[in-house]
């Protein structure tokens, strides 16, 4: 080629659109295999996401009522049956199912061996795991996998008017110049019906699902002092209503999640007479009284029970200044009286609060209270509904719950203790992380 043949090609301008266009295909194509690739990375780190929101949630769930190892490999089988190990490999592995202890002021998770209050685990497709997620048009710029790692934490806990207060699946109907102060809880899955001249201190709850339920005199928000604040719109799965026939049939077992700390032996103690008193009863023992075959059984009046389990198959007459400490009566008794008192009887010890001392009454019917009961960090938790007469300033501390209806009558006052309380639960699950 001579000199100004070269010049002429140097200077010549065709083929430069093949340039650019070559040019412009591979940047499409890799802006095509980065969105196929970065598509496909979401959609596993997703599946992966609610892979770990779900086992962790269902650990939880298991472990309230079931051994760890038990909880763990559920766990496990629960994440394989969303991620098929042929597929995704071993998403989730044994050993980051791990139960511990949440801490709600720092949003920090500890792990602690036993617990049963909160679960942590992690989802991992990792080289080191041999699953990493592999990529497709991404291995043309030399990127042939990529690595995630997601988590899932979930804790227990329990909703405000379940730690103490009133909460029923029927009515909730309390009379006049009652006082409920230190956020009292009052609940009812129906509704609430009110007298006059309650007061109810800042903090306190009455809640229904529909507020424009509550039944109230003329003139009822003018003589029920705080009760508009109070008001609140919701409902309650209350889950350990579905716990009772579970609770009387294992409290017995030292397995179980319920089997009382003080007691000391596993030696049953069977009574089959129709009145006791405190020298039928043996501390630290559980108790199976059949009444003698009677339609009903009588604890003598001034009976103070302590420390021990009772578990009746009929009708149990509370006699009159008697109390229970540290103590736990349980009835499979379903009529409308399975637990009943005449006059002056204390659930619990009077201890401001302090933990332990409590009673736990536990009914598949209802029970019954005609005048002076006092309940301190205590439980009733029935079947049927709950009727009672309560002591001028006797309730501290209280968790009544029903499958029926509630009723109290005037001249009380009740107030919350926020801790010390000798109760049985039915645990509420939250994703905190």
């Amino acid at each position: 080629m001579d000199r100004r043949a070269a010049k002429r090609f140097l200077r010549g301008e065709k083929g430069g659109m093949t340039y650019l266009g070559l040019m412009t295909v591979t940047v499409g194509l890799l802006m095509g295999a980065y969105a196929v690739d970065v598509g496909s990375l979401e959609q596993q780190r997703t599946m992966m996401q609610v892979t770990a929101d779900s086992v962790a949630h269902d650990a939880l769930v298991m472990r309230e009522l079931e051994s760890e190892a038990d909880s763990v490999a559920a766990a496990v089988e629960r994440s394989e049956a969303i991620m098929n190990p042929q597929l995704y490999g071993d998403v989730i592995d044994p050993t980051e199912v791990v139960f511990g202890v949440w801490d709600r002021d720092t949003s920090s998770f500890t792990p602690t061996a036993g617990s049963r209050s909160a679960v942590q685990v992690v989802a991992r497709r990792t080289t080191a795991n041999d699953n990493a997620i592999g990529t497709y048009l991404m291995q043309l710029v030399g990127i042939d996998q990529w690595e995630v790692v997601t988590g899932a934490t979930y804790a227990t806990y329990q909703p405000f008017c379940m730690r103490e207060g009133f909460v029923a699946e029927g009515v909730v109907d309390i009379q006049s110049n009652n006082s409920y102060l230190r956020r009292f809880c009052i609940h009812s899955n129906d509704h609430v019906k009110l007298s006059s001249n309650n007061f109810f201190e800042a903090g306190t709850v009455v809640s229904m699902p529909n507020i424009e339920d509550l039944e109230l005199p003329n003139s009822g928000f003018v003589t029920n002092v705080g009760l508009l604040e109070a008001l609140k719109a919701g409902s309650i799965n209350i889950r350990v209503l579905r716990r009772i026939n579970k609770i009387i049939e294992t409290i017995a077992d030292p397995e179980s999640s319920y089997y009382p700390s003080f007691l000391t032996s596993t030696v049953p103690v069977n009574l089959s007479i129709k009145r006791i008193d405190a020298t039928n009863l043996v501390p630290g023992r559980v108790h199976y009284w059949n009444c003698a075959g009677g339609p009903g059984g009588t604890i003598e009046a001034g009976t103070v029970v302590s420390d021990v389990v009772i578990i009746a198959n009929c009708d149990v007459k509370l006699g009159a200044g008697g109390a229970m400490e540290n103590a736990i009566l349980l009835t499979t008794s379903a009529s409308a009286n399975s637990v009943n008192s005449p006059s002056g009887f204390r659930l619990g010890t009077d201890d401001g609060c302090t933990p332990g001392g409590g009673g736990r009454i536990v009914s598949l019917g209802g029970v019954k209270f005609a005048a002076d009961l006092e309940i301190y960090g205590s439980q009733i938790l029935t079947m049927g509904d709950v009727e009672f007469a309560a002591k001028a300033d006797g309730i501290e501390g209280a968790s009544i719950v029903t499958n029926g209806n509630i009723s109290g009558t005037s001249n009380m006052s009740m107030s919350y203790c926020g801790g010390g309380m000798d109760q049985f639960t039915a645990e509420y699950f939250q994703l905190v992380n």
